[in-house]
């Protein structure tokens, strides 16, 4: 389909559908369109002379918006339709979105939260430009964090269980084969989650899910990330203790 002109929103869409349907049949996406005045605007949200606002990836439904959009803005961010260093206002974004500016920006509050952006007074959010550095760091905590765990269900659970995470081992292979990193990025976290909610422990899956979201997708080469997910399972359901702390601590701390 091609770039359709303002006004021409399907029946029964909203803007926000209009704009990212295109995106779930595998479409290229476009990086942004123009300013137009009349956007909401709040205190400290500018528009002018920022990067141009990212087409998001995947469908924002009417139902919870909030978490719609923070899905959306992390794939922005994961695929570079949100550059590094790049300024971005809640009302120019909520205007691509088909959205208001307020689910934005508490979703961009979440994101600063979690250190992917942080606040620009008076102009908006600034992607953080995480350097070589902080990915190792958070890799090391990550390492802290699960590894442990991981050895500790080796030996506790029956071998058998571990067929059960076969699908999602699958499932990111075959994201990291698309090259789609956002797609792989969710992936990924889907295989941890459910590895980690074994342990019977939810605050422990939070905590690493937001390590998780920190780290963002890994830096590596997608396939040979995804395999040690198979080679993982491989060496719990063989109870090769060794083998699984030395698998376990490169994929999580090499992130």
């Amino acid at each position: 389909m091609g770039e359709e002109r303002p006004g021409t929103a399907a029946k029964g869409m909203t803007g926000v559908e209009q704009a990212t349907a295109r995106t779930a049949h595998g479409a290229p996406v476009p990086r942004g369109i123009p300013e137009q005045r009349g956007t909401e605007h709040s205190r400290g949200d500018h528009t002018h002379g920022e990067p141009p606002a990212p087409r998001p990836r995947g469908t924002v439904t009417r139902s919870s918006v909030r978490g719609q959009v923070l899905d959306a803005l992390r794939a922005a961010l994961l695929c570079g339709d949100l550059a590094p260093g790049g300024v971005y206002s809640a009302p120019a974004l909520g205007e691509r979105f088909g959205v208001s500016a307020t689910p934005v920006r508490e979703a961009m509050q979440q994101l600063a939260r979690e250190g992917a952006v942080e606040v620009v007074p008076n102009r908006g959010f600034r992607v953080t430009e995480r350097t070589t550095r902080d990915l190792e760091e958070l890799g090391e905590v990550r390492a802290l964090v699960e590894v442990p765990v991981v050895l500790r269900l080796a030996r506790t659970l029956a071998p058998a269980r571990w067929a059960d995470l076969v699908p999602l081992a699958d499932a990111a292979g075959r994201a990291a084969a698309s090259g789609d990193r956002a797609r792989y990025a969710e992936a990924d976290r889907a295989f941890h989650r459910a590895l980690l909610s074994l342990a019977g422990n939810d605050q422990l899956v939070r905590v690493a899910d937001d390590l998780h979201h920190r780290a963002g997708c890994p830096t590596t080469d997608l396939l040979a990330d995804a395999a040690q997910h198979t080679a993982l399972l491989e060496a719990l359901a063989a109870q090769d203790l060794p083998a699984v702390q030395a698998i376990a601590r490169e994929h999580v701390g090499g992130a």
